[in-house]
């Protein structure tokens, strides 16, 4: 199997796993478990029952039974696996995956694809996971309207490594969890705060760019940047920091010179900067884009605590592009191309996670 030239200790990671169960009563070690899971979705198979279904064959017990460097008679019954992750924490499948994106960084697999040759960029976005007609569990965010709940859900943020040739790789997970009527925005920023942490602590010497949405566009995310020597590309739209937009555009008539333009036969792009703007004790600069096509014009402006001149603007505005990479390569393969990211695998909600962050490790395989 060609990925375990990329990741030869998969299975051991997976078999050091914090195992729950009562050892006497133990048939499937967590590696079988957890790969029985991982190919639930790096075969695209749909739905948790498919294991019996489809992987119950004698051909893929030989191939198991060596990928786990062990013996069963059968394949584990899908509630078998159930079982177990209803009882494994979370964070142990998360470490697997911290072990598996620093071996691609230890072995340079993304080291063409930092921003300005040093920094890994890692977009940040929360997504939709799961949705019911009645309340699932406490946790459940609702949709109201007319003060009457429509349906119930639950939310992700991701924080994904994203790179120009369509790479969106898992780093980080944070489950958006309430049940207290806060909006998406107002649960997003908080769960950003939470993930942040635990991102530094399991990544703490790697040098990241973050590329953020507007709604990131807060004096507690610049604090952070700033505490744990964080970069970041921001969306910046008028209505995130009024005063500071203003600002921006007074001062960008100041500074004629700060532009550059480039042509082809069938765009123009337009580049224009503008430094050191103050908010409340940290310092950004801003970058506004505006392209023009035979068809359209676009105008993109980015907010970052870069330090922005002619020689490194095009590359800066390019990594803030990325961003996108984390709803489209990212979420959008998830829920479209056979991942079934939006199926719900289980009513368990620790199951639930577990699913999820094993469908997370599958994509970094795939």
């Amino acid at each position: 199997m060609i990925f375990f030239q990329t990741f030869p200790k998969l299975t051991k990671w997976l078999a050091l796993v914090d195992d729950p169960r009562n050892k006497n009563k133990i048939t499937y070690a967590p590696s079988h478990l957890l790969w029985l899971g991982i190919f639930l979705f790096l075969l695209r198979l749909g739905s948790k029952r498919k294991i019996k279904y489809r992987l119950s064959t004698e051909e893929f017990l030989e191939n198991l039974n060596k990928l786990c460097s062990g013996y069963n008679q059968n394949v584990a019954h899908h509630d078998t696996v159930e079982y177990f992750l209803q009882k494994l924490q979370p964070e142990e499948p998360c470490v697997v995956r911290q072990k598996m994106i620093n071996r691609l960084i230890r072995m340079k697999a993304l080291e063409k694809y930092r921003l300005l040759g040093e920094y890994y960029m890692i977009a940040v976005d929360g997504t939709g996971h799961l949705v019911y007609k009645e309340r699932h569990c406490p946790h459940c965010l609702t949709k109201e309207k007319d003060g009457k709940i429509l349906y119930y859900y639950h939310n992700v943020l991701e924080a994904k490594i994203v790179t120009g040739t369509g790479l969106a790789l898992s780093v980080e997970t944070e489950f958006i969890l309430n049940s207290d009527g806060k909006s998406k925005q107002d649960c997003e920023l908080a769960v950003f705060y939470r993930m942040a942490k635990r991102l530094k602590k399991r990544f703490p010497q790697l040098k990241i760019c973050l590329l953020l949405d507007s709604l990131y566009a807060a004096a507690p995310v610049m604090d952070i940047a700033e505490k744990y020597n964080w970069k970041y590309i921001t969306v910046f739209k008028e209505g995130s920091m009024p005063e500071r937009y203003d600002e921006f555009r007074r001062l960008k008539k100041l500074c004629p010179k700060n532009v550059i333009e480039i042509k082809d036969d069938k765009l123009v792009q337009k580049y224009s900067w503008v430094n050191e703007i103050d908010h409340k004790g940290n310092f950004f600069d801003v970058i506004e884009l505006i392209e023009t096509a035979p068809d359209k014009k676009t105008r993109f402006v980015w907010m970052t605590n870069l330090k922005v001149g002619k020689n490194n603007i095009i590359k800066i505005a390019k990594g803030g592009r990325l961003r996108w990479k984390i709803e489209n390569e990212g979420s959008g393969v998830q829920k479209n191309r056979g991942f079934n990211l939006e199926h719900p695998y289980s009513q368990n909600e620790t199951a639930i996670k577990n699913f999820y962050l094993l469908l997370q490790i599958a994509y970094i395989i795939s």
